[in-house]
């Protein structure tokens, strides 16, 4: 794939593993290529296909195998695994590719599976991320920018994330799922349908509680952007006069506010194909501290 490509690209890296900064107890196969200032440190095992780009550091007993690609300052924390054959019964050795993007962490302990010939063939975490301990993402996965993603988490095959998520530590995410921009997971949810950009879900199963505010003033929504949003959350999600009324007819009124790029953006991902469904909505908080409406 293009991205695959260009990180692969040899000007950029080199094959001389012998340098001060690799350990002497690490592995790294024949055709590995790594950056001259790559760090791989105590018992790390760097597979034949493997990339590893300008200033990435595997911190010790690192696995990256396959046709992986770890971006340019990526961190590997002790124990985590990048690469391996997913936990998928149709796969067949195939050469499928993981990506890694740049400054991304992946703490202790993480998993994260190549993709499938039957899938998109790739996983992909995106840049400046940061999967806290023994996160698991499963096969054909793909994570957008600045993602966070707590302790304990788990994802099935093909879920996407949307820049900038939130998902708290020991939630369950349901193959296929898609988690929008900037949504805020809350901790301990099962999520078995798909969550709308700017949302805030929790629960087992997960239930629409609002929008994620405190996100979104983060991100620099002003306070007239807030009730562009909140307006169209509303009327389409929120118990209000027209609770009744089948939700096809709640979206036709909600393009009145498609104006604003945000709630185009939320039109969009609902509208979008889905194989889960949408998250359903629960009683919401009134308060801008968490997951207001």
């Amino acid at each position: 794939m293009d991205q695959v490509d260009h990180l692969m690209t040899p000007a950029r890296l080199t094959l001389d593993i012998a340098m001060p900064n690799v350990h002497p107890t690490a592995l790294i196969s024949p055709g590995a290529r790594v950056a001259a200032d790559a760090v791989v440190g105590p018992f790390c095992t760097v597979g034949p296909d493997a990339v590893l780009e300008a200033g990435v550091k595997l911190i010790s007993h690192v696995v990256v195998d396959g046709r992986t690609v770890i971006g340019a300052g990526a961190m590997l924390y002790p124990f985590c695994t990048v690469g391996l054959p997913p936990q998928d019964l149709k796969y067949k050795g195939e050469p499928t590719e993981t990506v890694i993007g740049p400054r991304t962490q992946i703490r202790e302990h993480c998993t994260i599976h190549r993709g499938t010939a039957t899938g998109a063939g790739i996983t992909k975490v995106g840049a400046d991320c940061l999967l806290m301990a023994v996160v698991h993402v499963a096969h054909d996965c793909a994570l957008g920018d600045g993602v966070i993603v707590a302790n304990n988490v788990v994802m099935g095959g093909h879920v996407t994330i949307g820049a900038g998520a939130v998902i708290g530590g020991a939630t369950a995410l349901h193959q296929f799922v898609r988690i929008g921009r900037a949504a805020m997971v809350g901790g301990a949810s099962g999520v078995e349908a798909d969550v709308i950009p700017f949302g805030a879900v929790l629960g087992n199963r997960a239930r629409l509680t609002g929008l994620n505010v405190v996100g979104l003033k983060r991100r620099g929504v002003d306070k007239a952007g807030l009730h562009r949003l909140r307006a169209a959350f509303r009327l389409l999600f929120a118990p209000n006069d027209n609770a009744d009324a089948v939700f096809a007819a709640r979206l036709a009124a909600c393009k009145s506010h498609a104006d604003d790029p945000l709630v185009a953006e939320m039109l969009a991902f609902v509208e979008a194909p889905s194989r889960r469904g949408l998250v359903r909505s629960a009683a919401f908080r009134t308060d801008d501290e968490g997951a207001a409406p």
